[in-house]
């Protein structure tokens, strides 16, 4: 998809975010990685495993209400037989931020422990909490910092400009120094993060990108096609500009002489897929060689 080469990585950047992602980990505890549940693989930086190294880490699949289920399990059990607790949530609605409290406290009871017996009753962990653009991250910190309403200030050897909230008496969070970029080696992370609205449509061909959206649901979930607009993918043998076609005269949107607006046709089905009006769709599983 030639339109996801004007998509770039900037390495100046993220090598600014590694410096100033290692210069708070000595402050932190673990590290909370937010990803998109509907595409775990494209939603994150490869590189993150090698800047937090031996830090206990989790990773939260954000909007897991739009994510296919089954293949949310499926990612929740591939992180777990990797060592990484994983949990799913909704920022939007808080449909799991109780859990999220709950698992740290969890993943970190050795260290609660410690410091029980050591007298420092009440020394809150702290977890930092990493994420690439427009994937959930501030959503998250403003949900779960609204449970409690207040940001600490003045922390000792905190370094300035570091933004920490306070969840509960034994749980602050670190809104990340920096921005961690996606890296896109590999076009397919582009494409999916367009499909699911990180990267802004207007650098963007809609109608091939909706051509290149259907060509994806057509292999995994065509019967979501079939049911929401009444056309069935195997009638065009793979062509996913006439399935385009047909779905935008089944809805009407038809231009004078006759021929079907495909334009409004690729804006209406890249709405309703990202509201998840198609129902609950996964874009990437733990069985693709690159998960």
């Amino acid at each position: 998809m030639s339109e996801m080469q004007n998509i770039q990585w900037f390495p100046g950047h993220m090598k600014k975010t590694e410096r100033q992602i290692t210069a708070s980990l000595s402050l932190c505890d673990a590290v909370a990685e937010i990803v998109d549940a509907r595409i775990p693989v494209s939603s994150r930086n490869p590189e993150l495993a090698g800047i937090v190294a031996d830090k206990p880490r989790m990773v939260l699949l954000n909007k897991c209400d739009i994510a296919d289920k089954t293949a949310t399990e499926r990612w929740i059990n591939h992180f777990k037989k990797n060592g990484i607790m994983a949990i799913p949530l909704d920022c939007r609605t808080g449909k799991g931020t109780e859990n999220f409290i709950r698992s740290v406290k969890t993943l970190l009871a050795d260290k609660l422990d410690l410091y029980d017996r050591k007298g420092m009753v009440g020394k809150p962990l702290r977890v930092m909490v990493v994420g690439i653009p427009n994937v959930g991250k501030s959503s998250f910190i403003n949900r779960m910092s609204r449970l409690s309403k207040a940001k600490v200030a003045d922390t000792p050897g905190v370094t300035r400009g570091n933004q920490w909230f306070k969840i509960d008496e034994r749980l602050e969070l670190l809104d990340t120094p920096g921005v961690l970029w996606p890296k896109f080696d590999d076009p397919r992370v582009g494409e999916h993060l367009a499909f699911t609205g990180a990267v802004k449509d207007k650098v963007l061909d809609i109608e091939l990108l909706a051509v290149r959206l259907l060509e994806v649901l057509s292999a995994e979930y065509a019967n979501r096609i079939k049911e929401r607009y009444k056309v069935d993918p195997d009638d065009y043998f793979g062509d996913a500009y006439e399935l385009l076609t047909a779905i935008g005269q089944k809805r009407g949107m038809m231009m004078r002489g006759g021929s079907v607006d495909t334009e409004r046709a690729a804006i209406m089905l890249m709405d309703e897929y990202r509201g998840g009006k198609l129902g609950l769709i996964t874009l990437e599983f733990p069985e693709d060689k690159n998960a």
